[in-house]
C-alpha cells in the first residue's frame, strides 16, 4: 500500500506497534491452541462416539468420547480465559500509547478535539481493535481445527467443505477493502449532515426572517442525498458481505447432505458425516458470521478513529507535515472582479466595487402595501393588528411607534413573512408574502442579532449568494460604524466569538450584514436598541442613503421618527399615519409616546437596575448609563421578548 493511500499510514503504524509486542502475539497464540483442541474434539469425539461406539453397540465406548469432548469444551475454556488476559496485555499499551498522543497534541497546541478523544474516541479505539483481535484470532484458529478434523475424520470431506469455504472467505477478502471505504464514506457523510443540522436547527427563525429557506434546504437537502448515496453504496456491498457468509458457512452445511451417498460410497462413515457436520454448524458457521459482520464494520470504525487520533504532522500519510493555510483576502472577494468602482459612502476616497444586481423590483409598484391586513394570535383573541391599509413607495423611510405589545414587532414580522394575517394580504414591491420572491427582496434585522461562529467575513456575507469583495465589506462595515470593531477584532478574516461579543457589537455585525444584502426593502426591528443616539443615527442613515432602498424602523427613540418621512403609530383600531409634525398635532398617543421619550432620555439609571434596563452601547462600543430603552415611562419598561409578546422576531435577515 503506498504512503499517499488513504489509510497506509494507520496500517504501516499498527504493523509496527504489533512487532513491538511479538511476546504478547506468540502468549495469545498459545492460549488460543487450546481452543483449536476443543474445535478439533467437538467434531472427532463425536464421531468416534457414533462409529466405535452406539453404532458399534458399545455405548461405553461412546459415552467416553462424548466424555472427551466435555473435557476439551473445559480446556477450551480456560484457555478462552487466558486469551482475555493476553488481549488486554496487547491493547492496554494501545490505549495508553493514544492517551499519551492525545493529551500531548492537546496540550502542546491547545486541540479542542482532544477532550473528545480522551473521553470517547480513545474507548472506542480500545473495545474495537480488543474486538478485532479475538474475532480473526477465533476465526483463525476455529478454521485450523475444523479443517484438521475434517482430515483426520474422512478426506473426502475436506472436498465438499473446502472449496465454499475457501470461496467464501476470498469474497469476503476481496470486498473487504471497498467496504470499508464505503463505510467510512458513510461515517464522514452522516457526521458531515449532522453537524449541518446543527447550525441550521438553532437558527431556523433566522434563516425564516432571511428568506434562505431555499439556499438552506438545497444546502441541508445535498448533504442528505450525499448520506443517502454513501448508504446505497454500502448496503450494496453489504449484499456481498452476506453472499460471502451464505457461500463460506450455509453452503457446507447444504452440501454435506445432498453429497452423502457418494461419500458414504467412497468409505465416509455416518458417523464422521455427523462430525462433519457439527465441525460446519457448531464452529465453521459461527466463527465466520462473527468475523464478517464484526470485522466488515468494526475495521472501517477503528480505521477512522485511528486516523483521527494520529498525529497532525501525519494526517496526510506521508509522514510529510500538512500545511496550515490561513484564509486570505480572496476568501471575501472574486477573484478577476473588474466591476467599476463607485465613491466610497463616508467620502473616505477608499474606492469600492460595484455590488453585483440583486433581485430587481418592479419600478412601478410600492416598495411595501398592506390591504386591510388583521392579524390576531388566536380565533378569540383580540386582533393586534386590524384592518391596517398602508402604501410605502421605492425609496420612502418608515417609522413605526407606539406602546409596548401594541404589535409593532408583529408587523414587521407579517411583512417578513414569518407570520400569516388573519385577513387582507402584503405585497412588496408588488409580490406576494409569503413567497420566495418576497423573501428575497427584503431583509429583517430583529432585536436580538444572529452572530455565528467563524471569521468576521462570514458573518457579513451570509445574506448574500455571491462573495462579497473586500472593499465593499470595509465600506459596509464604515458605512453602519463597524469599522472600530473589525479592527479591532483584526480584520475581516478575523474569528468571532458570539458569546464574547456585546449585544450592541452583534447589533452592529447584523447591520453590516443587512446593509450588503441585495434586499431593497430593509426591516430594522429595534434593531439599534443596544447603540447609542448618535451610532443609531449613523445607521440608519447608511440604509436609508442606499440607493433604491426602502427602510422601516421600529423606533424607540424620538430621533428616529424625525428622521423619517412617515410615521406610523399602531394603537389598534386608532392607527395613525403622518409625518412627525403631523402626528404630533393630530395624535394623542404620539404626543404622549413623545413626552415619555423626552423624559426618559436621560436618566441616572446604573447597569442592571431593578426595572432591568441596560445601559447601551454607544458609537465606541462602550456601555454608559446616559440611554435606555424605553416604550414606556420609565418603571414599565417591558423586557424583550418573542413575537407574541411584542419582542423581536428572533431572527434576522
Amino acid at each position: 500500500m503506498s504512503p499517499g493511500r488513504p489509510g497506509a499510514g494507520t496500517c504501516a503504524r499498527g504493523l509496527r506497534f504489533l512487532r513491538g509486542r511479538w511476546r504478547v502475539l506468540l502468549r495469545l497464540a498459545g492460549w488460543s491452541v487450546l481452543e483449536t483442541g476443543q474445535t478439533f474434539l467437538l467434531g472427532y469425539a463425536l464421531a468416534r462416539a457414533l462409529d466405535d461406539g452406539f453404532l458399534a453397540g458399545r455405548s461405553g465406548a461412546g459415552l467416553a468420547w462424548l466424555a472427551v469432548a466435555g473435557v476439551g469444551v473445559l480446556a477450551g475454556a480456560w484457555g478462552t480465559g487466558r486469551v482475555y488476559g493476553a488481549v488486554a496485555a496487547l491493547v492496554e499499551p494501545l490505549r495508553d500509547l493514544l492517551v499519551t498522543r492525545v493529551v500531548r497534541r492537546g496540550v502542546r497546541e491547545a486541540d479542542d478535539g482532544a477532550l473528545s478523544g480522551l473521553t470517547q474516541q480513545v474507548e472506542i479505539a480500545r473495545d474495537t481493535f480488543a474486538g478485532l483481535v479475538m474475532v480473526a484470532r477465533s476465526f483463525v484458529f476455529t478454521a485450523v481445527g475444523a479443517v484438521a478434523g475434517l482430515l483426520s475424520l474422512a478426506p473426502p470431506l475436506l472436498l465438499v467443505v473446502g472449496p465454499p469455504l475457501a470461496a467464501g472467505v476470498a469474497l469476503f477478502a476481496v470486498t473487504l477493502r471497498p467496504l470499508a471505504r464505503r463505510q467510512e464514506a458513510f461515517l464522514a457523510a452522516d457526521e458531515a449532515l449532522a453537524a449541518r443540522l446543527g447550525a441550521v436547527c438553532p437558527g431556523l427563525r433566522d434563516i425564516t426572517a432571511a428568506g434562505a429557506e431555499e439556499r438552506i434546504a438545497a444546502d441541508v437537502g445535498a448533504g442528505v442525498e450525499a448520506e443517502l448515496r454513501a448508504a446505497r453504496s454500502l448496503a450494496r456491498f453489504s449484499v456481498l458481505r452476506t453472499a460471502a457468509l451464505a457461500v463460506g458457512g450455509h453452503l457446507p452445511a447444504v452440501l454435506l447432505p445432498a453429497a452423502a451417498p457418494w461419500l458414504l460410497a467412497r468409505g465416509v462413515t455416518p458417523g464422521a458425516l455427523v462430525g462433519a457436520l457439527a465441525y460446519v454448524t457448531q464452529s465453521l458457521l459461527p466463527a465466520l458470521r462473527t468475523l464478517v459482520h464484526g470485522l466488515g464494520t468494526s475495521g472501517a470504525r477503528l480505521t477512522v478513529v485511528l486516523r483521527r487520533l494520529a498525529p497532525r504532522e501525519q494526517a496526510g500519510g506521508s509522514g510529510a507535515p500538512v500545511p496550515q493555510t490561513r484564509p486570505s483576502d480572496s476568501a471575501v472577494s472574486a477573484p478577476g472582479d473588474s466591476a467599476a468602482p463607485v465613491p466610497h459612502p463616508r467620502g473616505s476616497g477608499r474606492p469600492v466595487p460595484a455590488p453585483l444586481p440583486g433581485p430587481t423590483p418592479p419600478a412601478a409598484e410600492a416598495a411595501l402595501q398592506l390591504d386591510g391586513v388583521t392579524f390576531s394570535y388566536g380565533p378569540g383573541a383580540a386582533p393586534v393588528v386590524d384592518g391596517l391599509d398602508l402604501a410605502l413607495p421605492p425609496g420612502g423611510h418608515l417609522v413605526v411607534v407606539g406602546p409596548s405589545g401594541i404589535g409593532k414587532s408583529t408587523l414587521t414580522a407579517l411583512v417578513a413573512g414569518l407570520l400569516k394575517p388573519v385577513r387582507g394580504g402584503i405585497r412588496v414591491y408588488g409580490t406576494p408574502v409569503p413567497s420566495a420572491r418576497a423573501a428575497a427582496l427584503r431583509v429583517l434585522v430583529p432585536q436580538e442579532a444572529y452572530v455565528h461562529s467563524g471569521t468576521l467575513a462570514e458573518n457579513l456575507g451570509l445574506l448574500r449568494p455571491d462573495r462579497v469583495r473586500e472593499a465593499e465589506l470595509l465600506a459596509a462595515a464604515d458605512a453602519v460604524g463597524l469599522t472600530e470593531l473589525l479592527e479591532r477584532l483584526g480584520g475581516p478574516q478575523a474569528p468571532v466569538d458570539p458569546a464574547a461579543l456585546s449585544a450592541g457589537e452583534r447589533q452592529l455585525i447584523a447591520l453590516a450584514r443587512a446593509h450588503l444584502s441585495y434586499a431593497p426593502l430593509v426591516l430594522l426591528d429595534e434593531a439599534t436598541c443596544h447603540l447609542d443616539p448618535q451610532a443609531e443615527e449613523r445607521a440608519e442613515r447608511a440604509f436609508a442613503g442606499r440607493a433604491d432602498g426602502t427602510l422601516v424602523v421600529v423606533a424607540h427613540r424620538i430621533s428616529s421618527a424625525r428622521r423619517a418621512d412617515r410615521v406610523l403609530v399602531l394603537d389598534g383600531p386608532r392607527t395613525a399615519y403622518g409625518t412627525h409634525a403631523e402626528l404630533l398635532a393630530g395624535s394623542p398617543l404620539y404626543r404622549e409616546l413623545a413626552g415619555h421619550w423626552a423624559a426618559g432620555s436621560q436618566p441616572a439609571l446604573a447597569l442592571g437596575d431593578a426595572d432591568g434596563v441596560d445601559a447601551v452601547t454607544g458609537a465606541g462600543l462602550a456601555g454608559d448609563g446616559r440611554h435606555v430603552v424605553a416604550h414606556r415611562p420609565v418603571g414599565q419598561v417591558q423586557a424583550p421578548g418573542d413575537l407574541r409578546d411584542g419582542g423581536a422576531a428572533g431572527g434576522e435577515g
